[in-house]
């Protein structure tokens, strides 16, 4: 299996299954004489880890990370890191049924398809669990960019969970970390709960929506075509696992906006351009304006359910299908802070890019 790599001069490649022995990522490209250590590195893994809340799969997992090369003395070496996380409570037993049989909706009967084998013990490869070692890179890149990009903020957050959105009114971001759903609105938070309960109780699951903010991005990130900031981030979120359509700034919605309504107006300001509003999201041409970068990214609902559902063996039998084993009711709310680490590695990537090609930006405005 090919491609399991992103990124340009920083560059992450993951590996593992879910239910091997372990899983993780080795990170190429990140600059000498960053501060890493694993406590780091585990206080964003924490924020992922399955069986915090009834709301999440009740697999228990440490997520304990272990750096195993590219950091001496605490600090890296600018050689390749690599980060093992170990998996420690499989249950590959819940999976037998499924032996000779294809989920719905899951990525199994694909897999066979193109390779002729496949690991069935809670998808392998294609298992959400593969996020954990994102978060992982995540955290060196979200290091580096405390030192290259101090001002920059990255903020993740869930605005919709099946068919309830969340007010933009009651917009707080002290209540993102308040509540088991990465929500800014209170009273969403409260009636998620109501709802997600029906549902995990049901033995069902249901689809969200996770925006991503960063703040504090210089201006000049990306190029005008194959390199476009916003195609690299679309291309980032995506190869999340369950994802299935990313938006930057208004996205969908910028077409039934007018030219009048959807050009962010700029006018000078004291320290420089500034823009009346941010439809854009913060990239124009593919490239960052200095406005907070907005993406948004639709995670569909967990295939493993309870409910029985039609499907064919691999003898090509039609057959039916009830999935055992513990699963979240709703994936969207653990991939929250995988959105956070995906923007972080785009982001420092495109950094060490812009720095190699013209080291600071060119143009001076006023």
């Amino acid at each position: 299996m090919s491609m399991n790599s992103f990124g340009h001069l920083f560059r992450v490649t993951t590996w593992g299954e879910s239910h091997g022995p372990a899983l993780g990522a080795t990170v190429d490209g990140c600059p000498p004489n960053v501060e890493i250590n694993e406590a780091m590195l585990q206080k964003w893994l924490d924020l992922r880890k399955p069986g915090q809340n009834k709301y999440t799969t009740q697999r228990r997992e440490a997520d304990e990370v272990r750096i195993l090369s590219g950091v001496f003395e605490g600090k890296t070496t600018g050689t390749p890191i690599q980060l093992m996380i170990e998996n420690t409570d499989q249950r590959s037993k819940d999976y037998g049924d499924i032996v000779e049989k294809f989920r719905p909706g899951h990525a199994d009967i694909t897999y066979y398809q193109k390779y002729g084998i496949r690991d069935h013990r809670g998808g392998g490869r294609s298992s959400a669990r593969e996020t954990a070692a994102r978060v992982a890179a995540g955290g060196i890149a979200r290091a580096v960019l405390d030192i290259l990009l101090p001002d920059l903020k990255i903020k993740g957050f869930m605005v919709q969970m099946g068919p309830h959105s969340i007010d933009r009114e009651n917009f707080d971001w002290d209540q993102i970390d308040q509540n088991p759903f990465w929500t800014p609105d209170a009273i969403s938070a409260k009636d998620w709960a109501t709802y997600l309960d029906g549902l995990r109780k049901s033995g069902s699951s249901v689809g969200a929506i996770v925006e991503v903010v960063a703040q504090g991005a210089p201006a000049g990130l990306g190029a005008p075509v194959y390199a476009k900031l916003d195609t690299d981030l679309a291309a980032a979120m995506m190869s999340i696992n369950a994802v299935k359509g990313v938006e930057i700034g208004e996205g969908m919605h910028a077409a039934v906006l007018t030219g009048e309504e959807n050009a962010d107006e700029i006018r000078m300001g004291s320290n420089g351009p500034e823009y009346t509003s941010n439809h854009a999201g913060g990239i124009l041409g593919g490239i960052s304006t200095g406005q907070d970068l907005v993406v948004r990214f639709a995670v569909k609902p967990t295939s493993s359910i309870l409910t029985t559902r039609k499907t064919v063996s691999k003898a090509g039998d039609d057959t039916e299908i009830i999935t055992k084993g513990r699963h979240d009711p709703c994936v969207g709310i653990r991939a929250v802070p995988v959105g956070e680490a995906m923007m972080a590695c785009v982001i420092l990537d495109h950094f060490l890019l812009h720095r190699g090609q013209v080291g600071t930006n060119q143009g001076k405005i006023g």
